[in-house]
């Protein structure tokens, strides 16, 4: 059985993302409130951007736990969905923890609400990794490598006949 076929290890890689989840949804939104009540202007784009991370990837990780636990019988629970979601949702955390590093890089940073900002392109970092496991694991699968019921080479116990 291959990793990605273990419900176990799935469901604890989607817990890890959804606690790293709420951890960054708390930091951007703890940030971008302060901004706002500071400055009295919107939130850097950057800070906001890492909230729509959050927020998708809580969407992201509703759909990716209930269809295949309670929908793999469907035409939502197809492979390349599945695929589609941790592939966009990878790349929108590494847009996300990118654009706030670099934003945080070149200010004069101090305080709690810069330490929350700080904390929060980490932990988006974090995410990062935690959902390129996951696509990588997902793309196995899609794609023939992920389950040991899959070869793609022909059996050689079949005769050539047999096969046409």
């Amino acid at each position: 059985m291959a990793i990605y076929d273990s419900p176990k290890f799935i469901l604890g890689v989607r817990a890890l993302q959804g606690f790293l989840t709420i951890i960054t949804l708390g930091l951007t939104a703890y940030v971008a409130d302060w901004w706002s009540g500071y400055w009295h202007a919107s939130a850097p784009s950057q800070v906001n951007f890492l909230l729509f991370c959050s927020v998708w990837a809580i969407i992201a990780l509703i759909y990716l736990i209930v269809v295949p636990w309670k929908f793999s019988h469907t035409q939502a629970h197809h492979k390349f969905a599945i695929l589609g979601f941790e592939a966009i949702t990878m790349f929108f955390w590494f847009a996300g923890f990118i654009a706030l590093a670099v934003f945080l890089g070149d200010r004069v940073c101090f305080g709690n609400v810069c330490s929350a900002a700080k904390a929060a392109a980490a932990f988006g970092a974090f995410e990062w990794i935690a959902w390129t496991i996951t696509t990588v694991l997902a793309a196995l699968h899609a794609f023939g490598r992920g389950s040991a019921g899959s070869s793609r080479h022909a059996d050689p116990n079949l005769n050539m006949a047999e096969r046409i």
